[in-house]
């Protein structure tokens, strides 16, 4: 009897087991958007899904943790939200005077957030740190606006389009700003790294697609085994995101810049073959390891950390609005483009979206942590206020809309 007592203390010691945690957190997942449903979508699952692994996780319930077989998963889901951002970019918005205009506002949008991340900070706090918190103060959480964008049936309307071009920027260049800026590299060193990581990319689009051109058989046999028991395209498309993550471990750059450049790749690569792929891989990553990855991110989240700041909080939801909704607004209206909206309505909706930013919060913040440069209570303010931003803004957007769109009909009906 001791020893079986001993065991179960140990047991109890050591937290839940992954295959228990991995229960709670696909419970989350089924329970996340009804509960979004159930109050009319105003609230996107993703805040449910965070709010969800903030309760079971270790800060409050103890019921999961997120250590563990859990941490791949998360990391796969990081990875599959990147891919699929990456994998809906028209690389048409990101060229000529669009690309300029939306690059531009996110420049902008770093320097806002660096001076006003340098008002706030300690006497102590590092140089290093303030670039590491304005990082993640202007980026765009595109992965997540995706859906958002879809449910409103707003991907083939302007707003839609401007949404994409800059969330694109507000993704590509927070990662691009990682890969410079917190490597502990010298710039010389860090933009060598970046460059190798270039090629191996390019590398990975030009001989695969020069393969199918030069030996027309590849093609039929992954059309002949993309179904049954074998679906060998969407093997090689998580083939093609491992690949790509694993490049920038070995390369020392953050998996997110691996899996939006996979993403980028397979766009190019799938061809007249997307719509084929369109429906498993939505299945796969919202299905399974999106929802997991924002369940596990709640986990990080220390209420009583926030509760002990609630003025940071608030500050950090402030800066993000300021620092990258403004310049996206406000470059919209005075430099038009060929993905520019048409109303004052869409041009403040655009901003709200552009300002709802979280999983590069989250990166910012684990490579922060595990670096010394972000102690984990900042942390967790920082990803509450993300989550924050991710609640609130698009529902805001959502608002404004509808109510612009029933006052045109009231006036077109008069």
């Amino acid at each position: 009897m001791t020893l079986l007592a001993d065991a179960a203390d140990a047991a109890a010691a050591s937290g839940p087991s992954d295959i228990v945690s991995l229960f709670w957190v696909a419970l989350a997942a089924v329970v996340a958007p009804l509960l979004a449903r159930a109050i009319r979508g105003y609230v996107p699952s993703v805040v449910f899904l965070l709010v969800l692994g903030m309760l079971l996780g270790p800060s409050v319930a103890g019921l999961a943790s997120d250590t563990g077989g859990l941490e791949l998963i998360d990391e796969l889901g990081l990875g599959m939200l990147f891919l699929l951002a990456g994998y809906e970019l028209d690389p048409a918005l990101m060229r000529g005077r669009t690309g300029r205009v939306a690059g531009s506002a996110w420049l902008m949008s770093l320097l806002i957030a660096l001076g006003l991340v340098a008002l706030i900070a300690t006497g102590d706090t590092s140089v290093t740190s303030i670039i590491a918190v304005a990082i993640a103060m202007c980026s765009t959480t595109l992965g997540t606006l995706v859906p958002i964008l879809k449910s409103e049936k707003l991907m083939d309307k302007p707003l839609g389009r401007a949404v994409m071009a800059h969330g694109a920027i507000g993704e590509f260049g927070p990662v691009i700003a990682m890969a410079l800026l917190l490597t502990g590299r010298q710039a010389w060193a860090a933009v060598a790294v970046l460059a190798l990581f270039v090629v191996a990319a390019l590398a990975l689009t030009v001989v695969p697609a020069r393969l199918a051109r030069r030996f027309p058989a590849i093609g039929g046999v992954l059309g002949a085994l993309r179904g049954g028991t074998e679906q060998l395209p969407i093997r090689v498309v998580f083939l093609l995101l491992v690949v790509l993550m694993a490049v920038a471990s070995v390369f020392d750059l953050d998996v997110v810049l691996g899996a939006f450049a996979a993403g980028i790749i397979l766009r190019r690569l799938a061809g007249a073959a997307r719509p084929d792929l369109d429906e498993p891989l939505e299945a796969i990553g919202y299905g399974v390891l999106i929802p997991a990855f924002f369940v596990v991110s709640g986990m990080g989240i220390d209420p009583a950390a926030v509760a002990a700041a609630p003025g940071t909080w608030v500050v950090f939801v402030l800066i993000i609005l300021v620092a990258r909704g403004l310049p996206v607004w406000l470059s919209d209206r005075i430099f038009p483009h060929g993905a520019s909206v048409g109303t004052a309505a869409d041009r403040v909706q655009l901003g709200l979206y552009a300002a709802a930013g979280l999983p590069i919060i989250v990166a910012v913040t684990e490579v922060g942590t595990r670096t010394g440069l972000l102690d984990e209570d900042l942390a967790s303010t920082m990803v509450a206020a993300g989550a924050t931003t991710v609640l609130l803004f698009p529902l805001a957007a959502k608002i404004i809309g509808r109510q612009y769109t029933a006052t045109r009909a009231k006036q077109t009906a008069g």
